[in-house]
């Protein structure tokens, strides 16, 4: 037996399918570290443009920023004063837009994941889904202002920027939901009619609490189209740089003034100002909401 087991380690073809064996371990291994270093590098290059993109912003912006640039009111064209209106238009127009936007995306998204079954009509309304998120933003913005400005006789004003927001936010929030339920556990489901409850007891108690981080992310991401948006903003709410009373008054938002402030070339510190406080905001809107995400999380783990 020893001398078969000797002559088989030293066969020739034993031994050069066991090179070839380790050859091919070493060439995969090579291969793993090349595709982890470029995954290392597009991660550090992602982070070195937001750092330098940010840095740059906050450096020129934060040495002009006051308490009475938060509580003044733009004079000269936006030369001078501060953003104080500007403020209020941002979270009047961006408020008007997540809840007209948020229903409806939770509910479409509910009805593709839990009641439509696969049917041309579904697929079609999907596409639609995925179309709409494609569309650019000043194609909205012309259809805003045709449709609610001139034709419904919104005019320029929050209604109007507010219904033109929620169109363009609706895609990304239905599939962001849809995408979130389709990952909790049918388990989930099943343990709940075990329990005797209805499907809609469960999807409100079951599987939307599951899928809340998804859900917020969709917002998220909404918020911060809404907040950074300009033209479709400019086509139907305006630039009007009083205080926004009622839902039927033009209101300017940061990202327009920006904008006008930067293109028309009347102040480098008002822009630079203006969009340190367009950043801190959004960075803000999305700690609180990754916050509320999480703690929403281990508060179900514990419940559950």
């Amino acid at each position: 037996m020893m001398n078969i087991n000797v002559n088989t380690e030293r066969n020739p073809k034993v031994i050069s399918e066991k090179w070839i064996a380790k050859s091919k371990k070493k060439k995969s291994r090579i291969s793993e570290k090349l595709a982890y270093i470029g995954i290392y590098l597009a991660a550090i290059l992602t982070i070195c443009a937001l750092v330098s993109i940010i840095g740059y912003v906050l450096l020129n912006g934060l040495k002009y920023i006051d308490l009475e640039f938060f509580t003044q009111e733009p004079s000269s064209m936006g030369r001078q004063g501060g953003i104080y209106s500007i403020i209020i238009g941002t979270i009047y127009l961006t408020a008007v837009a997540i809840a007209i936007a948020t229903p409806i995306g939770v509910a479409a998204a509910i009805y593709l994941t839990e009641y439509a079954k696969e049917t041309k009509f579904v697929k079609l309304i999907r596409f639609g889904t995925e179309t709409l998120a494609g569309i650019p933003s000043i194609i909205f913005g012309l259809f805003g202002f045709v449709f609610f400005v001139i034709f419904l006789g919104f005019r320029w004003s929050i209604l109007s920027g507010g219904l033109t927001l929620a169109m363009m936010i609706l895609p990304t929030l239905v599939r962001t939901t849809e995408e979130s339920i389709k990952t909790v556990p049918q388990a989930y489901r099943e343990g709940s009619f075990a329990l005797g409850a209805t499907k809609l007891q469960t999807i409100m108690k079951v599987v939307l609490p599951s899928s809340i981080s998804g859900i917020l992310t969709g917002l998220i991401l909404g918020i911060g189209r809404a907040i950074g948006e300009t033209a479709a903003v400019m086509l139907t709410a305006g630039s009007s740089l009083g205080v926004p009373k009622t839902l039927m008054d033009p209101a300017r938002t940061m990202a327009v003034h920006t904008y006008i402030l930067a293109s028309e070339g009347l102040s480098k510190e008002k822009t630079f100002a203006t969009a340190t406080v367009l950043i801190l905001l959004v960075l803000f809107i999305n700690f609180m909401a990754n916050m509320t995400a999480n703690r929403y999380m281990k508060k179900t783990k514990v419940e559950a």
